[in-house]
């Protein structure tokens, strides 16, 4: 089954500027990453579930906020991932 992704396209350009370049394209290819990390954001109530993914593209681990609207994906935002999540994600992944 092939993921569909949606996101505001004013929010895609903002991104863009806001975290170095990274585009919410590069962010659904994280999601192909056979060993992504997700879990449930739930720092706060933002009106809606939202999830993490940290994913490897091309040798670099994206953070990407999301959540699921019906049969799609919303991308959020999404940026490098910092040192605490790289760590997490190389954890999870380790044995």
């Amino acid at each position: 089954m092939s993921l569909i992704f949606e996101w505001d396209d004013d929010k895609a350009a903002r991104n863009i500027r806001d975290h170095d370049g990274v585009t919410f394209e590069q962010a659904a290819v994280a999601f192909r990453d056979p060993f992504a990390v997700e879990w449930i954001d739930d720092r706060e109530d933002y009106g809606e579930e939202r999830s993490i993914v940290l994913g490897m593209i091309g040798g670099q681990l994206l953070t990407v906020v999301y959540t699921e609207r019906g049969e799609h994906i919303r991308i959020i935002s999404a940026r490098r991932a910092t040192r605490h999540e790289y760590h997490h994600y190389f954890r999870q992944n380790a044995g």
